[in-house]
């Protein structure tokens, strides 16, 4: 009887492991794979190094030795030091800001006003997200608000997955359209050769559009939960849960929390003035989060002891994301010391040069869609697989900045579907949402979405998005 109880469970591995087989799979491909180079040449008019179409050749074999595999993760880490040390800044001085609670008692303030106007709070609290996750890549702190969101949706007669899906769907709406998101379309600028931040307004109505579906859908599926409630998918849940209620603690709104949620604005304002004046990324960026996060817990009345110490949990619960990055650009620094990431751009663009741009844009958002699988790391992501996307792009009609945009997409809205993503499947674990319940509701959304993408990318393919 016992054994016929027991199911078989997937065990998905490490992201970790995964990343290092990747990196002795490349190992293996530099022996397997020929070597081959683009010629480069230097635009005059931008000073861009390009890949000459048309010109690649076979070259001498340098396979990838078993002391060279181990020798490219701190060769990675170097290469990635700059946004590995950004990331720790930013995780630092946010942990400071989150223990505030400022960021928590504000949208708890928000959400209470609007109490009783469910046809607004959705689409609101999906715009608040939206917005964390298109300027400081919110992912792991939407996780503090998770219980907030489901117990809000309950008393509104709505059911967990509308509650869970305000705050994730929305932080993940943002965090695809990526404006100012430093973690995914900082990084890929960045391999891509374009200026940082740039082609904002393509990217504000993307986030927008995706916003604009995803209250549509939330609302269509919340109506329908709260005129029969035996209609949820998660019926089951809501009827165990009936009788206790989530508690979830809304914290007062203090006059201090208004002046660090101020001080967090006059951040993000110089951030972006500093964006777009060429302000160096490793280290002016950096040093705006770090006098945000102190400035911050010295106006809560933190001690200074307290300041550091905040400091340190915020960065080291990012020490995950950033180890990934370095991890992840091992991958590329075997692809290159192998050189095979030409013969790989080249058989990929002879496949995807089939196809005209309108089409071969779509492909690129597929393969960063499934990619997500296997690296869930936004950074990661980018540092593996923009060195070969941006020189693709040239090769096959499509801007750099709309191969970046394809990356973002297809990176961020992958975060509410696979089971490797640590944030998603914490948050349903809070929620008590089984993943199968979760997939069947958010399945039609993401359908939709990325049917908007696709026509998103197509119209930058005629615009000629750019500036290149």
């Amino acid at each position: 009887m016992q054994k016929a109880n027991n199911k078989f469970k997937l065990v998905v591995p490490h992201t970790y492991f995964l990343i290092f087989m990747l990196m002795v799979i490349a190992a293996i491909a530099t022996y397997l794979v020929p070597a081959g180079v683009f010629e480069r040449a230097v635009d005059e008019v931008t000073g861009r190094t390009l890949v000459v179409p048309s010109s690649y050749e076979v070259v001498e074999s340098t396979p990838v030795g078993f002391m060279d595999v181990f020798k490219a993760i701190p060769k990675g880490m170097t290469d990635s030091g700059w946004i590995i040390f950004l990331v720790f800044m930013i995780g630092g001085s946010f942990g400071i800001i989150n223990s505030t609670g400022a960021i928590e008692a504000g949208i708890g303030r928000a959400v209470k006003h609007l109490e009783g106007k469910e046809i607004i709070i959705i689409p609101v609290c999906l715009a608040i997200f939206a917005l964390g996750g298109a300027t400081f890549g919110l992912a792991e702190s939407t996780l503090i608000f998770i219980p907030m969101g489901i117990t809000l949706a309950r008393s509104l007669g709505y059911d967990a997955l509308v509650g869970m899906s305000i705050i994730t769907v929305g932080a993940t709406s943002g965090f695809a359209g990526g404006v100012l998101n430093m973690f995914t379309t900082g990084v890929a600028q960045g391999i891509a050769g374009l200026p940082l931040f740039s082609g904002m307004g393509v990217r504000i109505v993307t986030t927008v559009i995706f916003v604009i579906i995803s209250s549509a859908y939330i609302l269509k599926y919340a109506s329908k939960v709260k005129k029969n409630p035996e209609l949820s998918i998660v019926y089951e849940l809501e009827q165990k849960e009936a009788s206790k209620k989530m508690e979830s603690k809304v914290l007062e709104f203090k006059n201090r929390h208004k002046l660090v949620l101020l001080v967090v604005l006059i951040g993000f304002i110089f951030i972006i003035y500093g964006v777009t004046h060429g302000w160096s990324t490793g280290t002016d960026l950096s040093a705006i989060f770090l006098i945000m996060g102190i400035v911050s817990g010295v106006i809560y009345g933190f001690s200074p002891n307290k300041i550091a110490e905040t400091f340190v949990e915020g960065a080291k619960s990012l020490t995950y994301g950033a180890l990934v990055i370095g991890l992840s650009r091992a991958i590329v620094v075997i692809l290159e010391s192998g050189q095979i990431i030409d013969t790989i751009v080249y058989g990929a663009s002879r496949f995807v040069g089939l196809f005209p741009p309108i089409i071969a844009v779509v492909i690129m958002l597929l393969f960063q869609l499934f990619f997500n699988f296997i690296v869930n790391s936004g950074s990661g992501q980018a540092s593996i697989t923009m060195p070969i996307m941006a020189p693709l792009a040239d090769m096959v009609g499509v801007t750099r900045q709309t191969s970046v945009l394809a990356f973002q997409i297809g990176d961020g809205l992958s975060n509410q579907l696979w089971p490797t993503s640590g944030v998603l499947m914490a948050g349903l674990s809070l929620a008590d949402i089984p993943y199968d319940k979760w997939l069947k509701y958010i399945m039609p959304l993401m359908v939709w979405l990325h049917i908007a993408a696709a026509v998103v990318l197509i119209g930058c393919v005629l615009i000629g998005y750019g500036p290149f």
